[in-house]
């Protein structure tokens, strides 16, 4: 039988040590001895009887010193609600406490009015009344596209373009635009089929790619300001440019036939930096030598007419003295050039020999015709000697004229 079976022998707590519990029928309700943990029951008969005190109602059925039914207090109407209102009022006040990230605005609607724009940190707002929306500013979106649209020359081109962008104002983000993502796709298309419907096909596939995206950023910027849409771009990025399959091979030709001009080009002009400089240098060598050979042959021209003008100075003075001089200074430079000897034969005359074809910086047949003709003391041989005396006398004995042998 268990211990708390109604009728049964066995009433005691197994947690008391065998000790009876009180009640009405011993004990005055002491508990006696008991060390165990407390009943729940009566715990919970307790807490109900203080909620009831509380509310105005009796604390028990029995009488416990106020005997019948008319012993207990009236019943207060209002302390339920009150109570239940003050909880509901603690539970709607802790709901209105919210915390803003470093990246993130709130922007605070008021049933749906814009209030204001909160920072990071902790906020408190009242819920059900206010409806705050998070917005991340420095998150970097980005979109692609891949369109095909016509060219100017009325050509077919495949463009692929990326956008990167930011919220730059969280208010106009959340309250103007109902869908910010598919307004910025909707504006890059329009911008992007603007600007390369303005262009031609073959300046899109080459050269014109910087223009392309730098014109869709600038106009792309301009249609959001317009729309409100609170986003700054960041980068716009032509990611590829490329004909329409049937004819690509052909403009891969011409791709490759431009760039082959263009190295062409840079050769030529590399040729030419390399030759031009050279016969630049080479002409300006001409003209200073040009230069120099003007300045000497004036100076020289200078000195002769300097010259000339003291000869003639003294020649005024002394005619037949400068006369005789130039012709002696005549003289010595024609014969100077010539390999011819002059002697001088007089009767009972030393013969005087003059090696003029022996002079410094004179060679050839000279040097060795005078080796034959001296003799070791540097005096002409005794037969060429005799051989000049019987030529003068054959001619007459003219002993004042001048002979000349040829070497």
């Amino acid at each position: 039988m268990a211990w708390n079976e109604p009728g049964g022998g066995n009433q005691h707590d197994p947690w008391s040590g065998g000790g009876r519990r009180g009640g009405n029928g011993g004990g005055g309700g002491n508990r006696g001895g008991n060390q165990g943990p407390p009943d729940l029951d009566e715990a919970l008969k307790k807490f109900q009887d203080k909620l009831n005190s509380m509310l105005g109602g009796r604390g028990g059925k029995g009488g416990g010193g106020r005997g019948g039914k008319g012993g207990g207090r009236p019943r207060n109407t209002f302390a339920l609600p009150g109570l239940l209102l003050v909880i509901a009022l603690g539970i709607w006040g802790a709901m209105g406490f919210y915390l803003v990230d470093q990246a993130e605005r709130g922007v605070v609607l008021r049933f749906g009015e814009f209030q204001t724009v909160v920072g990071p940190g902790l906020h408190w707002n009242p819920p059900l009344i206010d409806d705050v929306r998070m917005v991340n500013v420095t998150r970097v979106r980005s979109l692609t596209q891949t369109q095909s649209m016509l060219t100017r020359d009325e050509n077919i081109v495949e463009v692929e373009i990326s956008a990167q962008y930011q919220v730059n104002d969280p208010r106009d983000f959340v309250l103007n635009v109902r869908n910010p993502q598919l307004s910025i796709e909707n504006a890059l298309d329009s911008a992007l089929r603007h600007v390369v419907g303005g262009t031609d096909m073959i300046e899109i596939l080459t050269s014109g790619r910087e223009i392309l995206g730098s014109s869709v950023a600038s106009r792309l910027q301009t249609y959001l300001d317009s729309y409100g849409t609170g986003i700054r771009l960041q980068t716009i990025n032509i990611e590829s440019t490329t004909a329409p399959a049937p004819v690509i091979d052909a403009f891969d030709d011409v791709i490759r036939a431009r760039e082959d001009r263009q190295r062409t080009i840079n050769e030529g002009m590399a040729y030419a930096n390399a030759i031009i400089p050279a016969a630049q240098g080479q002409a300006q060598r001409l003209v200073e030598q040009g230069q120099g050979y003007r300045e000497s042959v004036v100076a020289e021209a200078q000195g002769q007419v300097n010259r000339f003008n003291a000869l003639l100075a003294q020649y005024r003075n002394a005619p037949e003295i400068m006369r005789e001089r130039l012709y002696i200074d005549a003289m010595a430079d024609v014969f100077a050039r010539t390999p011819k000897v002059l002697v001088d034969v007089r009767e009972d005359a030393p013969l005087m020999y003059l090696p003029l074809d022996q002079r410094p910086g004179r060679g050839g047949d000279g040097e060795g015709n005078g080796e034959a003709a001296r003799g070791e003391s540097g005096e002409l041989d005794p037969r060429v000697l005799e051989r000049l005396r019987t030529t003068s006398s054959a001619q007459g004995g003219n002993t004042g004229s001048i002979r000349r042998e040829g070497r």
